[in-house]
């Protein structure tokens, strides 16, 4: 802003400035001789410049400002001198203020003083236009000017500054804001920024000169910052950041220190804008140096405890290896654990170097300092507003008093992140306590919501849509309680479940918990393209569970469930006699019929060492379970499952998972006839979505498919339907399966971290067999007869003649329908006292002809690859697979694309 001074300065120094004055002499007293003339050579004195007073002072322009709060700026008041000087420090002082766009003083003449200023323009509004990359909200938190304050050209300019600086932060240099100031009536202005944000600056190229030992690509490898690529759309790290260039050669560093060259160092980074003003092209100057290998290596401890030539061949590197400096690092940290196990917090392991540029080697000696072996002398717990300060403090694997051990330390902040209450990466501190050999353990936690509603949402070919919710509050009345509700909706099953677990009962290692559920399972087929309900399968019921721990990592869990199962069939399924019609609903479905309880007591054996429970990255887990059928109740089998899984980090954000899972149920009774598998269909295993990505719920496994015939009586031909949406298929399910999965979780860059992006890449195979074949429902099969000519021969009614076609009861007599929709076995009339009476013709009952096939009763694997990512979006978790099926079985029900989303509170 360029202020304006009022021409009033330059005169008062004209007024106030001393003009200069002949000296006169003093006449002379009587009788006194005359003085002689002053002669002109003489230089007159020079007047000192005169001091004036303030007589009034006031203030003209000021409009919203009060005239008192004007001159509380100055120093200027009545009656007191003024110079120059005076004046212009007040028109300083005005200035300073940033209240005023213009100001002067008059009236310095005579004394009367008066300051006339003119206001800035107050705010009306702050514009801002043309940002699509940055939106209001994040632009206005971070600029001075706001409706109601004071307009300054100052304030634009550091504003403008500040807003090309967010800009960059994104990676756009090439944004331009052009400020603009509208005026309005009453002394008001909109202040308008015009942005061009320009293109996201990008890095097109980097160079580096001086190695020689690694090529360009494998160093650019170990950087953070990437080339600007097309393949590398989605990454954040291709943008320029002034940061990560420090971050790079510090990277650079770490990367030869540990292939040996401890000499190396970077001379140059220079980042230039490319002429476009749209990419960077970033130059590294490197002096690699020789390479060392690793000299004597020793420990050198002043803890009486430890034995130095152990420690020292428990090291990772040896003499004559090339150097490393990430062993130095990480040896220093293990010497650290390996004190702190022995009870020894704050021990001091300093690695000194000893570099011999001649023979190239570098020896490295850890000096262990003496310390005292340490003791808790209490435990904090910070930050905990709805937990329970025992919900953490159970899981601590140290109480106050005992020996410090780092193991349980660790120990313990896994098993507090596998709570799941608080936020990642919680961390034990540990403080001096009062006196040397005492600390304090501070955990500081930051709650995180426990609460998650999941929906669950999905498309079938089989079940059309497919929609599940489940409420869970993981920490109830923060008391670690869990209580959960769920509800699954779809044409092919319904279910209800309630549980409440309480880890702690009695705040003893106890664990009990209850389930309550109501399940319901509803198979259908086609008529044409009508769909209908064949079975249902109701399943309402309880069980009861207790765990207690064995060990620290071992633990032993028991169960007790009771279950009253309804199997039964629509009334269509069922002919006049009252009985299954299988030609109908299927032989393998009619078998299944009937009501029965099972009483079933079982236990599982755990071992748990992952690191976290909810997003492992290390750590081992393996259960073995089996459930023994028959204390009471109808059913009698027993069932075996194991489970084991294996995670690992790779580094760099990548974490590799193996998982592997079998069962088998063996029944404990007698046969129940040909054909039929003496493990109901009700307690079998089934296998599909979600644990077999890449099929269908229960798309895997033992199941019966049956196709129907249409047929042409014009021409006599004959078609099997083949869509799939005209089948029915019933799965049966089967008593031994396994599934194993290896997935891989990727890394993405910071960006995609911040939006909780986490893909990973697998690869599934497993198989669900061993079932008794059923017997076939239409036997004999249903075919085609001709005469003797070779033509097909058509029913009465022009359907084509098949054997098998007429329905029959069950001492095979041919069935009729009556004019009023009624069953019997007479051709004409009713049947009356087992006579049949009348003349009314009935007409005989046919089949729709079909084709049915059995499949899926071998252990062959199916083998399915994908891709998944899990995605904290802004309305909850998401989960999206995109899974293909590489090998199948006949009868096996693929699925592409399957995605679940759900919320936290």
């Amino acid at each position: 802003m360029k202020f304006v001074r009022a021409g009033a300065v330059l005169l008062a120094g004209t007024a106030l400035s001393g003009v200069p004055a002949l000296a006169q002499t003093a006449p002379a007293g009587p009788g006194a001789a005359a003085a002689p003339a002053q002669t002109p050579a003489t230089v007159p004195s020079v007047a000192p410049a005169p001091v004036r007073t303030i007589k009034t002072l006031r203030v003209e322009g000021a409009q919203r400002i009060e005239p008192e709060t004007v001159l509380s700026y100055t120093k200027l008041r009545v009656g007191i001198p003024y110079t120059p000087e005076t004046l212009d420090q007040a028109l300083k002082d005005l200035q300073a203020s940033e209240l005023f766009a213009d100001f002067s003083i008059a009236g310095v003449e005579t004394g009367d003083i008066v300051l006339r200023v003119r206001e800035n323009p107050i705010i009306n509004r702050v514009i801002l236009e043309g940002n699509k990359r940055l939106k209001n909200d994040k632009i206005t938190k971070e600029i001075r000017l706001a409706p109601r304050q004071i307009f300054t050209r100052t304030a634009v300019r550091q504003d403008v500054a500040r807003i090309i600086e967010l800009y960059r932060r994104q990676g756009r240099f090439g944004a331009v804001v052009e400020p603009k100031m509208v005026s309005l009536d009453q002394n008001r202005v909109d202040v308008v920024f015009e942005i061009s944000e320009g293109p996201k600056s990008k890095v097109r190229q980097i160079n580096i000169l001086g190695n020689e030992k690694f090529s360009d690509d494998q160093l650019r490898g170990e950087m953070a910052t990437k080339q600007s690529r097309w393949f590398r759309l989605l990454s954040s790290n291709t943008s320029y950041d002034q940061d990560r260039l420090a971050y790079d050669q510090q990277k650079l560093r770490q990367f030869y220190l540990t292939e040996g060259y401890a000499d190396f160092r970077v001379t140059s980074a220079v980042a230039e804008l490319t002429p476009d003003k749209q990419d960077f092209i970033i130059t590294y100057v490197v002096e690699e140096g020789p390479r060392y290998k690793f000299g004597d290596v020793a420990v050198d401890s002043q803890i009486r405890d430890f034995d130095n030539t152990k420690l020292a061949a428990s090291l990772p590197m040896k003499k004559d290896d090339w150097y490393n400096a990430k062993l130095v690092e990480d040896s220093v940290e293990s010497l650290s654990q390996t004190a702190g196990l022995f009870g020894y917090a704050f021990t001091d392991v300093n690695p000194e170097f000893q570099r011999d540029r001649e023979a190239l080697t570098m020896s490295v000696t850890f000096n262990i300092a003496e310390a005292k072996r340490t003791y808790v002398e209490r435990i904090e717990i910070n930050g905990n507003t709805q937990t329970q300060d025992k919900v953490v403090r159970r899981e601590i694997r140290l109480a106050e008093g005992d020996a410090f051990n780092s193991f349980q330390v660790r120990r313990s902040q896994d098993r507090i992140n596998s709570l799941g209450y608080f936020q990642d990466k919680l961390e034990i501190k540990q403080n001096p306590g009062s006196a040397p050999d005492r600390l304090v353990l501070e955990t500081n936690v930051e709650e995180r919501s426990t609460g998650e509603l999941q929906l669950s949402a999905g498309y079938s070919s089989l079940e059309r849509f497919i929609i599940q919710a489940n409420i869970t509050q993981r920490n109830f009345r923060g008391k670690g309680q869990e209580l959960r509700a769920g509800v699954n909706y779809s044409a092919y099953s319904k279910s209800v479940e309630l549980g409440f677990t309480e880890p702690y009962v009695f705040d003893k290692n106890i664990a009990m918990g209850v389930d309550i559920f109501r399940r319901d399972f509803n198979a259908f087929n086609f008529v044409g393209t009508n769909r209908q309900t064949t079975y249902s399968q109701v399943s309402t019921g309880f069980q009861v569970r207790a765990g207690v721990p064995l060990t620290e990592y071992w633990s032993l869990s028991g169960r007790y469930g009771l279950t009253y199962d309804e199997v039964g069939l629509a009334n269509s399924f069922f002919n006049a006699a009252g009985e299954c019609d299988v030609t109908i609903a299927g032989r393998y479905l009619c078998e299944q019929l009937g009501n029965r309880w099972t009483s079933s007591v079982g236990y599982s054996l755990i071992y748990d060492s992952l690191n976290s429970r909810l997003r492992p990255t290390a750590g081992h887990r393996f259960s073995f379970s089996q459930d023994f059928a028959g204390l009471g109740g109808d059913v009698k089998y027993i069932r075996t499952r194991a489970e084991g899984s294996k995670f690992k980090g790779l580094g760099s954000g990548f974490v590799l998972s193996w998982l592997g899972e079998g069962g088998y149920i063996h029944s404990l009774e007698s046969s129940r006839g040909p054909g039929i598998d003496p493990v109901r269909i009700t307690d079998r295993f089934y296998l599909g979505e979600p644990q077999f990505r890449g099929f269908d719920i229960r798309g895997v496994g033992p199941r019966v498919q049956r196709r129907f015939f249409t047929g042409n009586a014009a021409d006599g031909t004959q078609a099997l339907i083949t869509d799939r949406n005209q089948l029915v298929d019933d799965a049966l399910g089967g008593k031994a399966y396994y599934l194993t999965r290896l997935e891989l979780e990727l890394p993405l860059g910071s960006g995609a971290r911040e939006m909780g992006l986490r893909p990973s890449i697998y690869v599934q195979a497993g198989s669900l067999f061993d079932l008794t074949r059923p017997r076939p429902t239409a036997d004999p099969p249903f075919e085609q007869l001709r005469d003797a000519s070779g033509n097909l021969r058509f029913n009465t009614d022009g359907s084509p003649t098949l054997v098998g076609n007429i329905q029959r009861d069950a001492n095979g007599n041919a069935l009729y329908a009556t004019p009023e929709g009624l069953g019997t076995t007479c051709a004409t009339g009713t049947l009356v006292n087992g006579v049949c009476t009348g003349t009314t013709v009935n007409t005989l009952q046919r089949n729709t002809p079909f084709v049915e096939n059995y499949f899926g009763g071998r252990w062959t694997p199916r083998v399915s690859v994908g891709i998944g990512v899990n995605w904290n979006s802004p309305f909850g978790p998401l989960r999206i697979d995109l899974a293909k099926a590489l090998v199948t079985q006949a009868g096996d029900d693929p699925k592409l694309i399957t995605f679940n989303v759900g919320t936290q509170f």
